[in-house]
């Protein structure tokens, strides 16, 4: 009997998508053609698979608006807002990794040398296994579905269960474009089947984006071979408000970050430290900008913050609130004011909280929801302090007009991207890479094709006797 994967709408709670999962032949077939498609698409020339991999992505532009209002239905993102997912970021990021293509994937040369022709070449690694989440399901897929395959790889891509269309879409995408047969291909599959195609050998890279649980899972299933696996895992990223800030840009920013996605983003803004002689101006502004947040059914399109994503993540959110004002956390917003927050649903009103700090979980563990918690500080060296009193480590932002200051300070700061005066953002240009648990490896940049390639060094003597 076949086995069905349900993916429930966090709008209404109705079942949205159901799909059979893979079987243990489907999967085996799978594998066996990702390595058959692999073993010829590599010798596919550049700039062919260049212009394939440009014609996916214009592919999903095309159809933004349909694939943004499925992003809506599977994960609850206000209509308002997810069609931009494949508009912006996707088309930035893909057609960046094409355009540094040429200059990343070619061969790195040695010095001259009488007799010799040397040289590096960036060999695909062969299959690499996607494993991908819900949350931004098409920027966290691109970065490394897109470099995979110009960099002559097969791929496979397991995506979340709550978020299975992103799958077909990239399929449906890639046939358009006239990518070989097998190159790319989809598998709705169970835990279990996945750390079973990890532990095959027709597997040579994992990509996977998720949670420290599933990092510490993947680990463990690669751990009987030697093949890596690329991991992001989150955060609880802090932002530091310097006391020469220009106050209104952090506050409209800082609420962006924090709340955006109904605050359901790895490098989100979780917690927040305030220099003390602009404290009280930076909560006061958060305040009244959060109140202006309109809590309702995402395909509203005067909805600004959307459902999260189920009901137990509702739950969870809701706890780490309660704990934090149990133990004297201050909260600032009165649910009353969104009336759609219930409890049973997956709507969450908007929190922000004072009078916290480190001994709570909404200082220091992920809450993936729309709650923020503020601390005061007296110095830049309380603030790095108390930003790097933590297990994650994947972005950090600094508020400030001072750039000689955000370098200094960034330098302490334990992440893995630092920003100024931003915050919740991947620029394409630059390695996306966090520290600690918030994973290994990196995505992005001209750094983001090393996890897809492995270097294989030739070492010709042109002249002998």
């Amino acid at each position: 009997m076949a086995r069905l994967q349900t993916t429930i709408s966090p709008i209404d709670g109705s079942v949205y998508v159901e799909r059979e999962l893979a079987d243990a032949q489907q999967i085996d077939a799978a594998l066996s053609t990702a390595v058959a498609a692999q073993a010829a698409w590599k010798h596919t020339p550049l700039a062919d698979r260049m212009a394939i991999c440009e014609r996916a992505v214009t592919y999903m532009v095309d159809n933004a608006d349909a694939i943004g209002m499925e992003i809506t239905m599977q994960i609850g993102r206000p209509i308002r807002y997810s069609p931009f997912e494949i508009k912006r970021g996707f088309q930035e990021r893909g057609h960046h990794m094409i355009s540094i293509a040429p200059q990343t994937l070619s061969d790195i040369p040695t010095q001259p040398k009488d007799g010799f022709q040397r040289f590096i070449r960036r060999e695909p690694v062969g299959v690499v296994l996607v494993l991908a989440p819900w949350n931004y399901p098409y920027l966290v897929t691109v970065n490394s579905v897109i470099p995979a395959i110009l960099a002559g790889n097969s791929v496979i891509l397991k995506h979340s269960d709550q978020s299975p269309l992103v799958s077909e879409r990239f399929a449906e995408a890639f046939r358009a474009a006239g990518l070989p047969a097998g190159v790319f291909q989809y598998l709705h599959a169970s835990h279990d089947d996945v750390a079973r195609m990890i532990d095959d050998p027709r597997v040579d890279f994992v990509a996977f984006t998720g949670s420290v649980a599933g990092g510490h899972a993947v680990q463990a299933a690669t751990s009987g071979r030697f093949i890596a696996a690329g991991m992001e895992l989150g955060g609880c990223d802090p932002a530091y408000i310097r006391p020469d800030v220009d106050l209104a840009h952090a506050i409209e920013n800082v609420v962006d970050g924090a709340l955006f996605n109904s605050g359901q983003s790895c490098c989100g803004i979780q917690r927040v430290y305030v220099h003390a002689d602009v404290y009280d101006q930076f909560v006061a502004g958060v305040v009244d900008l959060t109140k202006t947040y309109v809590l309702g059914n995402p395909l509203d399109p005067a909805t600004t913050l959307g459902p999260v994503v189920r009901v137990r993540a509702a739950d969870a959110v809701r706890e780490h609130i309660r704990a934090a004002v149990a133990q004297g956390a201050q909260a600032l917003i009165d649910p009353a004011l969104f009336p759609a927050d219930q409890l049973g649903t997956a709507y969450v009103a908007p929190q922000i909280l004072v009078n916290v700090d480190h001994s709570m979980g909404i200082m220091t563990e992920e809450s993936f929801g729309p709650v923020m918690g503020i601390m005061r500080v007296t110095d830049d060296a309380e603030a790095v302090a108390l930003m790097n009193d933590t297990h994650y480590g994947l972005t950090a932002s600094i508020w400030t007009q001072d750039v000689d200051a955000a370098l200094r300070i960034g330098d302490q700061v334990n992440t893995g991207t630092w920003y100024m005066n931003r915050c919740d953002y991947l620029d394409p240009e630059l390695a996306w890479t966090g520290i600690k648990d918030s994973g290994r490896g990196c995505t992005l940049s001209i750094l983001g094709f090393d996890s897809f390639t492995r270097p294989k060094s030739f070492h010709l003597r042109t002249v002998t006797g």
